[in-house]
């Protein structure tokens, strides 16, 4: 799996600091503490018909996070808004984009990991592109990573940091592997998600996810769960082993990327029949019709 470039982002205006600049014009501080060490969070975000799914769940979750993080200054959520909404009327967006909102630290007025050295406030940096979901349709095949989530007491998984090197280093191995991605394990063998995705199974109708020990909160993962509540299909969260991954009817992943996609293989092992399960199906459509039709109105309706 890999994406490709879309001509639509050619020209893209991206909101950096203060304002709006030019793809080839955009740039952060080297003194900025993002790239000092990957000291930022971060939210994913989708927009729907002039509508972002699940806005004020992100927005809370960005805030938690640069709170743990003991950020000096965070924008109001109403200052985040309006350069979202700025960008997005900067490139005339209404459907099909990605969001990638980040807010760092901010500049330091000397390198050095002290966040004392932070003295001008954070900067906030929105990136709207046009991306449809990123992940095959027709299913997934996955490795095990040795690369391990860590847990709590290392580093929070609630605390959603632009510092992926992690995640990163399980995807080269999926690249070498020939996987679309990474499963990746909590440091007592059981399973956390992908490097980049939160993980289900299916198992005699019962569908079921890990535990927060090792993995963040995912907003997406939350609305599978009430989706399912609402539809009567079963849910448990528990820890699950390599195991019950490899004997599972049906597996998926979830997103807001890449929304929900159907995993067919797992270390060689095929997943069910080898197909895009029933019940994923199922969940898929639910999902995005609930997510079409449920968001926060950031873009003016054009009638």
């Amino acid at each position: 799996m890999l994406q490709t470039f879309d001509e639509r982002n050619r020209d893209l205006m991206i909101w950096i600091g203060a304002g709006l600049v030019k793809r080839g014009e955009a740039g952060v501080s080297p003194f900025d503490s993002v790239v000092q060490g990957g000291d930022a969070v971060w939210e994913g975000l989708r927009l729907y018909d002039g509508k972002i799914y699940a806005l004020t769940e992100h927005l809370a979750r960005l805030r938690s996070s640069a709170k743990a993080l003991a950020f000096a200054e965070i924008p109001t959520d109403a200052e985040i808004t309006d350069a979202i909404r700025a960008t997005l009327a900067a490139n005339a967006m209404r459907d099909g984009v990605h969001i990638r909102l980040t807010l760092t630290r901010g500049e330091k007025i000397t390198s050095g990991m002290d966040p004392r050295l932070n003295q001008s406030g954070p900067t906030l940096i929105v990136l709207a592109e046009y991306k449809a979901p990123v992940y095959d349709t027709s299913g997934l095949e996955l490795i095990t990573s040795s690369v391990r989530r860590p847990a709590p007491d290392v580093m929070d998984p609630k605390i959603h940091h632009a510092n992926l090197i992690g995640s990163i280093l399980a995807k080269i191995e999926a690249n070498a592997a020939g996987a679309d991605d990474a499963l990746m394990l909590d440091g007592r063998g059981f399973v956390a998600e992908t490097n980049a995705t939160h993980v289900f199974i299916v198992s005699d109708g019962v569908v079921e996810t890990s535990r927060l020990v090792a993995c963040p909160e995912g907003i997406t993962r939350t609305t599978v769960l009430r989706l399912c509540a609402e539809e009567g299909i079963p849910t448990v969260e528990r820890d699950l082993s390599l195991t019950d991954v490899y004997r599972a009817d049906e597996m998926f992943c979830t997103g807001t990327m890449g929304e929900l996609a159907s995993v067919v293989k797992v270390d060689g092992r095929t997943i069910g029949d080898g197909g895009v399960g029933a019940l994923t199906t199922r969940l898929a459509g639910i999902y995005r019709a609930f997510a079409r039709g449920a968001g926060v109105a950031v873009v003016d309706d054009p009638t």
